[in-house]
């Protein structure tokens, strides 16, 4: 079972793109990897959610992400429902998608539940050294935010690049908190700086990183 801050799988897969080696035609590239599992193509949550997805992609790929879709259907069942979704509802899905019927990235994953086989929605958010920085798992009857799935992927890309940490309901431009001193000294030092509420919690205004570490 995959966790939060260790590496993901370093494997190849097949997509609707074409075959995708994630450690060379993502991360190689500097690129951060939102890889979200949907439970089957020609669905109902799943077709609302690709749909928002797609109209979101350039939200995405502006931070540096690369959207990779997957499932356990084959990749023609990808391809007739991708066209599906383009001839219903006008949007073409610019982002690959797995195919994975065999269920082995998925196992890597621990997106399946062996007693009925049935995939769960998993979301996995990655950075460009291949450590995983956000695992969320959604029931079979649930869709996703997708505006939450954005700003949980602008507050991980923070995070990572300025070093800091991102209090509750943060969105992007609002302050941000330095993580939890580790000496004494250091507890002393942070209560004398202007943003200090304590000796644990010290705020940082958004606009005061760098723009290198914004989104």
């Amino acid at each position: 079972m995959v966790k939060v801050y260790e590496k993901f799988p370093d494997t190849q897969v097949l997509t609707t793109k074409g075959p995708i080696d994630f450690y060379k035609d993502i991360f190689g590239k500097g690129k951060w990897l939102f890889l979200f599992a949907h439970p089957g193509d020609f669905t109902p949550v799943c077709t609302t959610e690709f749909v928002e997805f797609a109209k979101t992609y350039k939200e995405f790929e502006n931070l540096g992400v690369q959207l990779v879709g997957l499932s356990v259907d084959s990749v023609y069942s990808h391809i007739a429902w991708l066209s599906d979704i383009k001839e219903r509802y006008g949007i073409e899905v610019p982002f690959p998608v797995i195919a994975d019927p065999d269920k082995k990235l998925s196992r890597m994953l621990d997106l399946v539940y062996e007693g009925t086989g049935q995939t769960v929605r998993g979301v996995f958010i990655v950075d460009p050294e291949g450590t995983i920085r956000f695992i969320a798992q959604y029931p079979l009857e649930a869709g996703r935010n997708i505006s939450e799935m954005l700003r949980i992927t602008k507050a991980v890309i923070v995070a990572y690049k300025a070093k800091v940490a991102t209090p509750v309901n943060w969105e992007p431009g609002k302050e941000v908190v330095l993580g939890a001193p580790s000496t004494l000294d250091e507890a002393e030092m942070r209560m004398k700086l202007p943003n200090a509420k304590a000796w644990y919690l010290v705020f940082k205004k958004y606009d005061e990183l760098p723009s290198s570490q914004r989104v």
